[in-house]
């Protein structure tokens, strides 16, 4: 089912439910309930497709301790508008930690991509060999490059939100970072292409990029 329709899922649970119950909701309970009860269904709906992975793996800890800690900040933030501030600052925190990745040679979107030729049935060792290859290594840094570049501008685009807004900004963001994912889905999608191209001149199994999911 979540293969299938995951475009679908992703609008209603990410979106849909959201704006609902932060619309419809707020009068009821006030800005900063609405706010953390509209997080609920996008929780939910995440740890399904963690538990959806059938093993504990780099990306399932790392989606995991996303939500763990998006939670967390939510929770304690004690208002709305400081609720909106955490989650730029975090944002900012995530790009910046994508980042050092890079730097340190062990890009996030390489190891996410291990485990998902692992899962078809590849082997770690021989496959995360071959991703350290020169070229391909260099694509994974430019797409985690762009994972970060899109915590960057959500967390940009938010602050002028939020100075604009207040806390009538938090539908407009919940709109803005489902975009900003569908275009990293985009990025992540070339970026497949060019790695099974690089893959094809070694002989290795294609990836199966229908079964990728975002970090983020």
């Amino acid at each position: 089912m979540l293969k299938n329709n995951v475009v679908v899922l992703d609008i209603i649970f990410y979106v849909v439910l959201p704006l609902a119950v932060w619309n419809l909701g707020r009068d009821l309970l006030g800005d900063y309930i609405a706010m953390i009860i509209s997080t609920i269904p996008g929780i939910l709906y995440s740890l399904y497709r963690f538990f959806e992975l059938k093993k504990v793996n780099f990306f399932g800890l790392f989606l995991l301790s996303n939500l763990i800690i998006t939670f967390l900040i939510d929770v304690l933030a004690g208002s709305a508008i400081q609720l909106l501030w955490n989650n730029v600052i975090y944002a900012y925190i995530l790009g910046s930690i994508f980042l050092v990745t890079i730097m340190v040679k062990k890009p996030i979107f390489l190891y996410v991509t291990l485990d998902l030729v692992e899962l078809q049935g590849n082997d770690r060792g021989e496959m995360k060999e071959l991703f350290y290859s020169k070229r391909i290594l260099s694509i994974f840094n430019w797409i985690t490059a762009g994972i970060a570049l899109k915590f960057i501008i959500l967390a940009a685009v938010k602050t002028w939100l939020i100075q604009q807004y207040g806390v009538e900004a938090f539908d407009k963001g919940i709109i803005l970072r489902q975009a900003l994912n569908w275009g990293f889905t985009i990025i992540s999608l070339s970026g497949f292409y060019f790695i099974n191209r690089e893959l094809g001149k070694s002989q290795t199994p294609p990836i199966d990029s229908n079964n990728s999911e975002s970090p983020t």
